[in-house]
């Protein structure tokens, strides 16, 4: 998945100044490549969102601790992709003034609901590790086709 979380989103414009999702009107439907759902998919299914999410269903973390928790993440990564998902509605980051400052991240109900949602997409994946390793094993054995063979 590209690591370019702002790839068709909004742009900071309100929903009603987007181009229609499914023809005239503004029903939600990510297929439509106009509608304003795809770009928030991409963001919630970026390289490192469904990280974030699934993280942060643990409870508040700091920046810091976010990182650690999130093997192989930039903090140049990981500081575009919560300012993403908070735009979007799906983080809460608090700021405290306190000397050091601090500033913490933790999920919106609206996050929570999404977290859950991508926590079960990765328990299917992990249930199933092994027979889709030993798929990709099964296609690297198989011949390479080139399209025009297929035809």
């Amino acid at each position: 998945m590209p690591d370019d979380l702002g790839a068709g989103d909004t742009g900071g414009r309100e929903a009603s100044d987007v181009l229609p999702c499914n023809g005239n009107d503004m029903t939600p439907d990510v297929l439509s490549e106009k509608c304003p759902s795809r770009a928030v998919l991409s963001h919630v299914t970026s390289r490192w969102g469904v990280l974030v999410l699934i993280a942060l269903q643990d409870g508040t973390l700091r920046f810091s601790a976010l990182r650690r928790r999130i093997g192989g993440v930039s903090e140049r990564m990981l500081t575009q992709t919560v300012r993403v998902l908070e735009a979007d509605g799906f983080i809460r980051r608090t700021a405290h003034q306190v000397v050091p400052p601090h500033v913490d991240y933790d999920l919106t109900p609206m996050g929570q609901e999404v977290a859950q949602k991508v926590r079960a997409l990765a328990e299917c994946i992990e249930g199933n590790l092994d027979r889709i390793l030993q798929a990709g094993a099964a296609d690297a054995a198989a011949p390479v086709q080139t399209a025009r063979a297929l035809d």
